[in-house]
């Protein structure tokens, strides 16, 4: 009996290592995904009720890739959580915000300009002025809680507790607007420095709402290098050479700022592990493949050139970048072909981008387990 049962771990064994990721993918089978986030990962809860005005990242060339016309992502095509549920054989995620959609396949609550901190903390700051959106991370989880009964309201009680366990919970990207608001504030770096507690600390009060509400499957992103971004390139222009990665082109305070938030969260996520051993808390990265596409562009089917926005219009420097003139907005234009670059719009990614992002999450090595970790399994 005993070798029948070592013959049968190695045949397992063995499929695992011929098939490669794909066996993970039956080894894992989600449920449901819900998502949480700002315009990294919102599918469209703007735009469910028309097009606003404001709203540049509705028109073309948004979407142009994938869909053919613009979603409300804000990208050329597919975003993060989109490739996921594509991988997993999931329906892409439907904004939360979507008229006579049932939600029992997944939820999308992330909205364009989400910030991890509530309004509040903002105005008690006189900061409020750089959050123009009130879709805060816990706004996004009592949205979350508000919709539970809708979904379950045909299910049992355990089934609706399966449903959740079976879920993946994506929470973030949050907290790169909550930065934002400082930054344009023009506040000192240090005075943005010391906000990284606070956004942490959210971010640690989102995950544990969550797995109150039952999951026990959760993917937990950092934050970009912002300071490779064109975005952040030209507004803050005035560092000296040093100021500079000199292979990168990135300015190093910005990026390091970067680096504190994500150490940070990896420290927040290590004590949210031990606390809830039940509970499957995955790190994503983001920064280690922004940086990757800057020094090794070509590794990834992209031109190598200085961090370049593939969609705007002529600015300050080489970076294609104009506030007066956004992606979406006249005067700004798309390049041929958004695959050889990694910055859509100065500010977001390409489709080609967040693809290799997720690829990066589900089968590594820019997760910390994959999600796909076939080494471990849903309870």
């Amino acid at each position: 009996m005993r070798c029948r049962r070592v013959l049968v771990c190695l045949v397992v064994l063995l499929v695992f290592v011929l098939m490669g990721p794909r066996a993970a993918v039956a080894a894992r089978q989600y449920a449901a995904i819900f998502s949480f986030g700002d315009s990294l990962s919102d599918t469209g809860n703007l735009c469910v009720d028309g097009i606003p005005d404001y709203l540049a990242t509705a028109r073309l060339p948004y979407g142009m890739t994938y869909f053919g016309y613009p979603t409300g992502r804000v990208s050329d095509g597919r975003v993060v959580v989109d490739f996921i549920a594509q991988e997993l054989g999931l329906p892409l995620v439907p904004p939360s915000n979507a008229k006579n959609a049932t939600f029992h396949r997944g939820a999308n609550f992330a909205i364009t300009g989400a910030t991890a901190l509530d309004l509040s903390f903002f105005q008690e700051r006189g900061l409020d002025k750089g959050v123009w959106s009130s879709g805060s991370l816990h706004t996004q989880i009592k949205w979350f809680q508000d919709m539970k009964p809708r979904i379950c309201s045909s299910l049992s009680q355990q089934a609706c507790r399966d449903l959740f366990r079976r879920s993946l919970f994506i929470v973030g990207e949050i907290g790169g607007n909550d930065y934002g608001s400082t930054l344009f504030a023009f506040r000192p770096v240090s005075e943005v420095h010391a906000l990284v507690p606070h956004v942490v600390a959210a971010i640690g009060r989102g995950v544990e709402a969550l797995i109150a509400e039952g999951a026990v499957e959760l993917v937990v992103p950092g934050t970009m290098p912002i300071g490779c971004f064109p975005l952040y390139l030209s507004a803050f222009r005035d560092h000296p050479p040093e100021g500079y990665g000199p292979r990168t082109g990135c300015v190093k305070d910005l990026n390091t700022l970067s680096w504190a938030h994500n150490a940070a969260l990896q420290r927040e996520i290590a004590r949210l592990r031990a606390k809830h051993p039940g509970v499957r808390i995955v790190y994503a990265d983001f920064y280690t493949p922004a940086i990757q596409f800057v020094l090794h562009a070509e590794k990834y089917g992209m031109v190598k050139q200085t961090p370049r926005a593939c969609c705007g219009a002529p600015g300050v420097g080489e970076y294609n970048f104009n506030l007066t003139s956004l992606c979406g907005q006249p005067g700004a234009y798309a390049c041929d072909n958004p695959s050889n670059h990694w910055s859509w719009d100065g500010i977001h990614l390409t489709e080609t981008a967040y693809g290799h992002i997720a690829k990066g999450w589900l089968y590594g090595p820019f997760a910390d387990p994959p999600i796909l970790d076939t080494t471990k399994h849903l309870g």
